[in-house]
C-alpha cells in the first residue's frame, strides 16, 4: 500500500486516488489517509449490523465462508502452510499498512500463527485475530498519548529531518522508541504542511486578513490538528469486534482473488442500492465532522425534496422512527454510517427529525419515506458537433456503471441504453459515441443486451465455469438497434463488464475503441452466496454474503483481459496512463489464459480505414498543447507518487513545498472550455431537465465539464472522420 500525506498544490494526489476509488465499483486503490488503520477499520468497512459477536457465531461465520469458497470458488486454494503464509501477510499488509502502530516486537507475537492460520480457519477459531485485536487497541491507546504529548509542544523545524510516507519501504520499528519518532515526524510533517498552506495564502495580493507570524501560525495549526485527531480516535473507540473481524476475513478470502470478500448484511445492503440507483429513505446527502451530522445535498424528487424544510447546510441532531420526538435518540457524535442506517427505511413508514437550522433556529419535521432515484448514476445523452462546415449531429450516451435491480429487474442500464438510442435516432444523429469511463463495470445480464444493440445476433463474451466448457453468452435479438458508426471510450479504470462490451465491439470490427493505454483487466464475474443458506443454526444468523469469483470471461477471439485488459485502437494522452491502477496490481490476481475463439460475424457497420483514423487522430494530439500538458503531468504524476520522501526542515521543505507546487500550476487549469465543441441537451430531456432548478443546475455544470473534455472532443473529431471515409467509401461504390 502506498500513502500519499496531504500536501498544498493544485493536484493532490491523494485527492485523486480516493476519487477514483469512489468512482470505480472496483477497488481500485488501498490507500491509506492520516494512517493505515483509518481506511482499515473505518472506510473500508463502515457498517455493523447483525448479532454480537460471540465464540459460536464467529466460528459459523469462519466455517461457513470455508465452506462456500472450497466449494463455490473458480480456482480454490488448499488451506495448508502456504494459505497460512499468504494470509498472514495480507492480513499484516491490511492492519497497519503504514507501520504507524505496530513494532517489531509486536509482530513478533503474531508470528507463531504464521502457519497456523490454515488449522485455526479448519477449528473456527480466532487465536491470530483475537491477540491482533489486543495489540492494535493497546497501539491506539499509546499513540493517542504520544501525538497529544507531541502536539502540546512547538516543533523544532530547524532539523535536518525527513519522512518516509511509503510504509512498504519501511520495516517495522524495532521498539516504541522508534515507533514514537515515526509519529514525531508524521505529526511534524502534518503540522508543517499546514503552517506552509497558511503562509501561501496570506502571501497572496488578494488575502485580507491578519497576518500572523510563524510561531501564531504553528500554534494554531497544532491544535486544529490536535483536533482532527481526536475525532478521529474517538470514532475508533467505537468500532466493535464484528467490524475489526471482517478485515481479517477479507484477508482470507483475497487469498484466492482481489475481488473475492466478505459483506456483511449492510454493507451488501448498500452494494444492492449502488447497482440498483435506488433506495428507500428520505433523499438527502449527509456528513459528519466527527461530531455533527450535517446535510450535504437533497435528491431531487425525493421525501425531503417534496416535504420542503430539510435543506443543505442543516445539522441532524436526534432522530426518532415515526411521527413523534418522544423516542429521539440524540445522534451526536455518532458514525456517519451509523446516523444514516437510523434515518433509512422501508417505504412509507415515517421518520422525525430534530435539526438545527444555519440561523441556529430549531424544528422537528417528519418526514415519509419513499424510493429514491439516483438520476446521477443512470444512463443519460447530449448532442455533439462541430462548429465547422461539417454540421453532423453525433450522439453521446454516458454510462457510469452497467446498473441492474436485481432483485425486481425494474431497472436495467441496457433498457435505459436501448432507450436513448431511439431519442438519439430521432434526433437524426450520423454516430454515436458511448462513453465508459470510469465505468467499473456491473451486471453481466446488462452488457450481453447492451452489446446486442449494436449486432444483429451472435455470440458476445465466452464464461468459463470451474472444470467446465466455457459458456457462450449471445445477444439472440436479431434486430440492430443501431446499426451507423460507433466509438466506445475507455480508460484505466473501465473493468469488467466495460471491458466485455469494448472487447466485443472490437473483435467484431463493430466499434472503434478509444481511450486511455489499457482498461483495468478485470476478466472475473462474482456472485452474490447468501452464507445464511449454508448454516443451519438459526442463533448465529445472519452472517452476511459472500462476493465469490466463480467464472473468467474471454472475449470471442479466446483471449482474455484478465490482467490484459482492452488495448484501445486509438490512444488518448491521460493523466494516469503511468500509473499502476489495474487488476495485475492486487495481489494473488487470477492468471490470465486462453480459450479457443468462436465463430462470430457481423453486417451491420464496418470500420472502413482504422489506420487512416488512427493517423488523423495522432496528428491532431501531437499539435494539440493540451494533449501535451496531459502527457507531461502523467509524467509528473508518476514520479511523484515514486517520491516518497519528504523534508521536515522548515526552509527545505518549503523549498521542496515550492517546487512542487510550481510544477502542479504548469497544469492549472488546463482544461478550458473548448468554443468549437458544440453541446446540446436532447428535445426530449428538456422538460424534465428544466422541471426543476436543482436539475438545471446540475446539467449545467455537467454540460460545462464536458466542454472542457478534450478526449471527448477528440473523439468527436474521430467520429467525423469515420462519417467522412464512410461518405468517400459509399461514393466509390
Amino acid at each position: 500500500m502506498q500513502i500519499f500525506p496531504r500536501r498544498s498544490g493544485a493536484f493532490s494526489l491523494d485527492k485523486f486516488i480516493y476519487d477514483m476509488k469512489i468512482k470505480s465499483s472496483l477497488a481500485l486503490f488501498s490507500i491509506v489517509g492520516i494512517a493505515g488503520i483509518v481506511l482499515l477499520f473505518h472506510e473500508y468497512n463502515p457498517f455493523n449490523n447483525g448479532p454480537s459477536s460471540s465464540p459460536k457465531r464467529d466460528a459459523a461465520l469462519m466455517n461457513t465462508i470455508s465452506q462456500v469458497l472450497t466449494r463455490g470458488h473458480f480456482q480454490p486454494k488448499d488451506m495448508d502452510d502456504t494459505f497460512s503464509k499468504s494470509v498472514y501477510a495480507l492480513y499484516l499488509k491490511d492492519l497497519d499498512a503504514g507501520k504507524r502502530f505496530l513494532t517489531q516486537s509486536d509482530v513478533d507475537q503474531l508470528k507463531p500463527y504464521e502457519l497456523q492460520l490454515d488449522d485455526q480457519a479448519k477449528a473456527g477459531t480466532f487465536e491470530c485475530f483475537d491477540r491482533s485485536v489486543t495489540l492494535v487497541e493497546a497501539s491506539f491507546a499509546k499513540t493517542q498519548t504520544w501525538y497529544r504529548e507531541i502536539l502540546a509542544s512547538p516543533f523544532d523545524f530547524s532539523k535536518n529531518d525527513e519522512l518516509q510516507a511509503d510504509g512498504e519501504k519501511l520495516k517495522w520499528a524495532k521498539d516504541d522508541a522508534e515507533l514514537r519518532t515515526r509519529w514525531e515526524r508524521w505529526m511534524k510533517y502534518e503540522v508543517l504542511s499546514r503552517i506552509t498552506d497558511e503562509q501561501d495564502k496570506q502571501e497572496k495580493p488578494e488575502f485580507k486578513g491578519e497576518k500572523k507570524d510563524f510561531a501564531t501560525i504553528e500554534k494554531e495549526q497544532r491544535g486544529k490538528l490536535l483536533e482532527s485527531y481526536d475525532k478521529w480516535y474517538k470514532r475508533m473507540q467505537k468500532l466493535d469486534r464484528n467490524r475489526r473481524l471482517e478485515i481479517y476475513l477479507n484477508a482470507i478470502t483475497n487469498y484466492f482473488d482481489p475481488h473475492t470478500g466478505y459483506y456483511s448484511p449492510r454493507e451488501k445492503e448498500n452494494f444492492d442500492i449502488q447497482m440498483s440507483g435506488k433506495l428507500e429513505g428520505i433523499g438527502a446527502r449527509l456528513q459528519s465532522d466527527g461530531e455533527k451530522t450535517t446535510v450535504t445535498e437533497i435528491v431531487t424528487g425525493g421525501p425531503a425534496w417534496k416535504q420542503g424544510v430539510l435543506q443543505a447546510k442543516d445539522v441532524i441532531l436526534k432522530v426518532a422512527q415515526g411521527e413523534t420526538d418522544a423516542e429521539s435518540v440524540d445522534i451526536m457524535g455518532w458514525d456517519i454510517d451509523d446516523v444514516v442506517a437510523k434515518i433509512r427505511g422501508a417505504k412509507d413508514t415515517k421518520v422525525t427529525l430534530t435539526i438545527r437550522k444555519p440561523d441556529d433556529s430549531e424544528k422537528i419535521i417528519t418526514i415519509t419515506r419513499d424510493v429514491v432515484i439516483m438520476e446521477e448514476s443512470f444512463a443519460k445523452s447530449l448532442i455533439l458537433n462541430e462548429n465547422s462546415a461539417q454540421q453532423d449531429r453525433i450522439g453521446y450516451i454516458y454510462l457510469p456503471k452497467f446498473y441492474a435491480d436485481f432483485e425486481t429487474g425494474r431497472t436495467s442500464c441496457a433498457q435505459d441504453v436501448a432507450t436513448e438510442v431511439e431519442k438519439l435516432k430521432k434526433e437524426s444523429v450520423k454516430g454515436i459515441i458511448l462513453d465508459l469511463r470510469n465505468n467499473g463495470g456491473g451486471s453481466l445480464r446488462d452488457v450481453v443486451t447492451m452489446s446486442g444493440l449494436f449486432i444483429e445476433d451472435g455470440p458476445i463474451v465466452q464464461v468459463k465455469s470451474r472444470g467446465k466448457s466455457a459458456e457462450i453468452l449471445r445477444d439472440n435479438d436479431a434486430r440492430v438497434q443501431w446499426g451507423g458508426a460507433l466509438i466506445v471510450m475507455v480508460n484505466g479504470f473501465s473493468a469488467s463488464a466495460s471491458e466485455i462490451l469494448a472487447a466485443a465491439m472490437q473483435d467484431y470490427g463493430r466499434a472503434v475503441i478509444v481511450g486511455s493505454s489499457s482498461t483495468y483487466g478485470k476478466g472475473t464475474v462474482q456472485r452474490f452466496f447468501d452464507l445464511d443458506n449454508a448454516a443451519s443454526d438459526e442463533s448465529v444468523k445472519p452472517l452476511g454474503e459472500m462476493k465469490m469469483t466463480i467464472q473468467k470471461f474471454y472475449r470471442i477471439s479466446g483471449k482474455t483481459t484478465q490482467l490484459d485488459g482492452v488495448t484501445p485502437d486509438i490512444v488518448l494522452p491521460d493523466f494516469y496512463n503511468l500509473l499502476e491502477n489495474g487488476e495485475r496490481d492486487n495481489d494473488y490476481p487470477l492468471a490470465s489464459t486462453t480459450i479457443e475463439a468462436v465463430p462470430f460475424k457481423q453486417s451491420a457497420y464496418h470500420i472502413a480505414d482504422a489506420d487512416k483514423l488512427r493517423s488523423n487522430s495522432q496528428t491532431r494530439v501531437k499539435a494539440d498543447p493540451t494533449f501535451q500538458k496531459v502527457s507531461d503531468n502523467a509524467v509528473r504524476l508518476r514520479k511523484r507518487k515514486d517520491d516518497s520522501t519528504y523534508p521536515l526542515q522548515a526552509e527545505k521543505y518549503r523549498q521542496w513545498n515550492k517546487k512542487q507546487d510550481q510544477e502542479a500550476e504548469q497544469f492549472d487549469n488546463i482544461f478550458k472550455s473548448i468554443e468549437s465543441f458544440k453541446i446540446n441537451n436532447l428535445a426530449a430531456d428538456l422538460p424534465q431537465i428544466q422541471s426543476d432548478t436543482s436539475r438545471i443546475a446540475r446539467n449545467d455544470s455537467w454540460i460545462k465539464e464536458r466542454q472542457k473534455d478534450v478526449q471527448l472532443y477528440e473523439t468527436l473529431r474521430i467520429m467525423l472522420d469515420m462519417l467522412q471515409i464512410d461518405g468517400v467509401a459509399a461514393g466509390k461504390n
